[in-house]
């Protein structure tokens, strides 16, 4: 089983083979196919965002660049031209269903530097929660190669990531993970399910495997990015792009191979915070914050007695009691001196003091408990 059926979000990268025609126009009659496909399952009450590479195909063509090699200059005014061509083709395709989708340009900034991150996870979690289905597409317009992601599968992983998504599907052209590849070898054989991601799994994908895929990537980035997927608590499933449907065809039981993660999404969110974060500061409590903390809850400024260290919006705190005791680490919220200006106010009076609300100090979802508290 691909999981896709039970998945509460799935992130689904789409490269440019799919989407572009030979004569490089939108492929229209696969992109209506895709957007019933994905309708499929915003009907049944699944969140989906799309990853999408296109726009400097697309914009390609409308420069008259035809094929030959561009330079960065050309490639990024490519990108410009492009994306509302891209996005008007999404549009045109999710339309007649009746769903909404919206572009979300990111660079590596934005899914690494941590208030990047929380600001773009803001976004994307509103606009899902709004019945908004994303198009996250590189920001080739302004991107440099110190912030590229290298390829959009790995951008689909740290999407993934960011989303806290249960499954992420990266459509290719082939219908997944040979011991051979398929291609050159027809005693090859498929593998359907990968437990765990080993040397020799690695080995496969970037040896017999390495033309395997789409665009700029190939089975070997298709690998590193579900290696990044995991790490987030997100399965991925590597199947064949070109059906018509293609996350139908995955569910009816057509060839794919399925990547496990070791934890849930939730689980491996709380595990970074908990012991990869390096903490900026603390928070100290009063018994009510802390008993609330201890029960799941958010961390609200009503209960915080003191604020030390000094830290920025995103940054990794202590949460603590008033003996000291470490309750919880998370992220919080506000930079030291605007926490310093808000604590004890109840929340309805914070945008009084600060002229901005960010909700509590640190959420619920960004608070790992301590193993002892």
């Amino acid at each position: 089983m691909s999981g896709l059926g039970a998945a509460k979000r799935v992130v689904v990268k789409v490269g440019s083979a799919l989407l572009v025609g030979p004569d490089g126009a939108p492929h229209s009659a696969w992109l209506s196919d895709f957007a019933a496909d994905a309708a499929r399952l915003r009907a049944r009450g699944q969140q989906v965002l799309v990853v999408s590479s296109g726009a400097v195909a697309l914009g390609r063509r409308r420069l008259g660049f035809g094929k030959r090699a561009l330079t960065l200059p050309e490639k990024q005014a490519a990108a410009a031209a492009g994306q509302s061509a891209l996005m008007r083709a999404w549009e045109e395709a999710f339309e007649p269903h009746g769903l909404v989708c919206a572009q979300v340009l990111l660079t590596r900034d934005d899914t690494e530097v941590r208030r990047r991150w929380l600001n773009a996870r803001a976004t994307v979690e509103t606009l899902l929660d709004n019945g908004v289905i994303p198009i996250v597409n590189e920001n080739d317009t302004v991107v440099t190669e110190e912030i590229r992601y290298g390829d959009n599968d790995r951008l689909g992983a740290r999407v993934a990531q960011l989303a806290g998504a249960d499954v992420l599907v990266l459509l290719s052209d082939v219908d997944g993970l040979y011991t051979a590849d398929p291609r050159k070898d027809p005693g090859a054989r498929h593998i359907p399910r990968v437990g765990q991601l080993t040397p020799e799994i690695e080995a496969m994908a970037g040896g017999a495997n390495a033309e395997g895929g789409v665009g700029t990537g190939g089975m070997a980035t298709k690998i590193a990015a579900a290696r990044i997927a995991a790490a987030g608590g997100c399965a991925t499933v590597v199947t064949l792009g070109s059906r018509p449907r293609p996350l139908a065809a995955v569910e009816a039981g057509e060839r794919a191979t399925v990547i496990e993660p070791a934890l849930t999404p939730a689980a491996a969110y709380k595990a970074w915070i908990a012991g990869s974060l390096a903490p900026a500061g603390s928070l100290v409590v009063d018994a009510g914050a802390a008993a609330a903390v201890r029960k799941g809850k958010s961390l609200l400024a009503a209960g915080v007695k003191r604020v030390e260290g000094r830290f920025d919006k995103g940054d990794a705190v202590i949460v603590r009691d008033e003996a000291g005791a470490e309750i919880a680490r998370g992220l919080v919220r506000y930079e030291a001196e605007d926490a310093e200006k808000i604590c004890g106010l109840k929340s309805e009076a914070i945008e009084g003091a600060l002229g901005y609300t960010s909700g509590p100090l640190v959420h619920a979802d960004d608070l790992a408990l301590a193993p002892h508290a």
